[in-house]
C-alpha cells in the first residue's frame, strides 16, 4: 500500500489526477465491497483525484459534490493512521 501511495502522491504532484486515481484504484477495486475503516479512506482519496481531473475540465459542480465525498470519507482519519494523516494533509493542500 505504501508504494501505491507514493505513486498516488507522484502523480497528485504532476497534475496527472486520472493516473492519481488508478493508482489507488489497484487497491480499492479488488475491495470495493468491504466496509472497513481503511478501504473507505482509500475510496476518499480516489475521490480527491477524481474530483481535481473534475475541476480541471471546468466541471466545478461535480468537483464539489465529489470532493465533499472526499471529504467525508477522510474525516476520521486519526494519528495511529500515520500514511493516510500524511496524504490527507498533502491532499488538502490541492483545495482552493
Amino acid at each position: 500500500m505504501i508504494e501505491k501511495i507514493k505513486k498516488y502522491k507522484k502523480y497528485m504532484s504532476e497534475d496527472k489526477f486520472f493516473e492519481a486515481h488508478e493508482a489507488l484504484e489497484e487497491y480499492w477495486f479488488p475491495r470495493r465491497k468491504d466496509k472497513s475503516k481503511e478501504v473507505l479512506i482509500v475510496k476518499g482519496f480516489i475521490n480527491a483525484a477524481v474530483s481535481l481531473e473534475l475541476k480541471r475540465r471546468g466541471k466545478i459542480k461535480n468537483h464539489h459534490k465529489i470532493w465533499a465525498v472526499y471529504e467525508k470519507l477522510t474525516k476520521d482519519i486519526d494519528s495511529s493512521d500515520v500514511h493516510f494523516l500524511e496524504l490527507k494533509e498533502f491532499v488538502d493542500s490541492f483545495k482552493v
